[in-house]
């Protein structure tokens, strides 16, 4: 199923949090590379018999980057510990060296899988993406145009994540430590969250104690739940949501308009810098996201 939500840091209460810290450990990849090099080159030697293999080609996508068909990852449980004994640091140059955005997340000292790559994945978040940027290019080169930042690291909470996609106007530095670097870059204020292999209950987790976790982050975040089905298959209940059939299998006509997320432009400018007009004769207030054309371009 596609469940479909947006949330506001209006509406979210102000998170507790207990922070603890683990005693700095090796990472499971290079205790392998110490033992296996005292005999011969890595790659050059068999799988070590005591580790199913593929549980060390899951060790690979930490070492290599290398998200290897043998590692079996559509088997695998999630949440999945990839890596102990990280630290922050090490985590982004890692995940900056092999371009990994929104799968991995760092918690004290350790690196959790939550989201595997996939294709409808992939795709929502291109679609989405692509419906938010034709929306804003009325004030594309304008000093209201609105960046779209991709999937940016953050850092807060003693942990790192990334949104699938992040959307603000030009915005002044904050105060130390509060920037989405734990340093003063501003935070974006629309965030987009797609999970299909990630829980529901862990992303939504989330987007309630982390993106909009205090008034000085995320303004708003849209948040899409895609249910995990065969490779081939569409998602049965997406196919009643958006139109397609009912619960009965029967064919259904549901028309533009029906299945929207409304983004105000109060909300998207947020504490945007005070020399920014708001160019309401040129974007409609609310900017109207019409689910209907997004799951034409996802299918």
């Amino acid at each position: 199923s596609i469940s479909l939500s947006v949330s506001s840091q209006l509406t979210s209460p102000k998170p507790k949090w207990q922070h603890t810290q683990t005693p700095m450990g090796i990472p499971l990849f290079e205790v392998l590379a110490i033992s296996v090099k005292q005999a011969l080159p890595l790659e050059t030697v068999d799988v070590p018999k005591r580790m199913a293999e593929y549980h060390y080609y899951r060790t690979l996508w930490w070492g290599k980057g290398d998200f290897n068909p043998k590692a079996k990852w559509e088997e695998a449980t999630l949440p999945y510990t990839l890596a102990v004994g990280v630290t922050l640091d090490e985590y982004e140059q890692r995940s900056d060296k092999f371009n990994v955005r929104g799968y991995w997340e760092w918690v004290d000292y350790k690196v959790i899988i939550y989201e595997l790559p996939s294709k409808p994945h992939e795709t929502l978040i291109g679609a989405i993406t692509s419906e938010i940027v034709e929306k804003c290019l009325p004030v594309k080169r304008t000093d209201a145009s609105i960046g779209n930042l991709g999937a940016i690291r953050t850092r807060a909470d003693d942990s790192g994540k990334e949104a699938d996609a992040c959307f603000r106007p030009s915005k002044p530095r904050v105060q130390p430590p509060n920037g989405s670097d734990g340093q003063d870059e501003p935070w974006p204020n629309l965030v987009v969250e797609v999970a299909y292999s990630e829980s529901e209950e862990h992303v939504l987790e989330k987007v309630k104690y982390y993106w909009l976790g205090s008034f000085s982050r995320v303004h708003d975040a849209i948040v899409v739940k895609i249910d995990e089905v065969p490779l081939g298959q569409l998602p049965l209940r997406m196919q009643f949501e958006f139109g397609i059939h009912d619960q009965y299998g029967n064919p259904t006509n549901i028309i533009p308009g029906q299945c929207v997320i409304n983004i105000s432009l109060d909300c998207l400018y947020h504490d945007a810098f005070p020399r920014i007009t708001i160019h309401r004769q040129l974007l409609p207030d609310p900017i109207v996201l019409d689910f209907l054309l997004i799951r034409d371009e996802f299918l």
